[in-house]
């Protein structure tokens, strides 16, 4: 069964339907046709937190400096074991 759908003008007149609905599964809020929010219940919200990948990319310009120097570390060590 598909989440329901309401739109952005549906919040204000239905607000305590689209809240109950919500407590029991994901609701999706479209804006001119186009799905633009979800609202769940915090259980849920919190579980897929959980559940998230805590891999973070970075650029090397961002990078935190520590996670820096360990990076360039390990790639003098691996440019040293190919030489030799």
């Amino acid at each position: 069964m598909s989440d329901p759908i309401f739109s952005t003008s549906d919040l204000s007149r239905k607000s305590g339907d689209i809240i109950a609905e919500a407590l029991r599964r994901p609701v999706t809020i479209t804006q001119r046709n186009k799905p633009r929010l979800v609202v769940m219940n915090v259980e849920d919200y919190e579980r897929l937190r959980a559940q998230a990948d805590p891999r973070r990319a970075y650029s090397t310009a961002e990078m935190p400096r520590d996670l820096l120097e360990e990076t360039l570390a390990a790639m003098d060590r691996y440019i040293k074991d190919d030489e030799a």
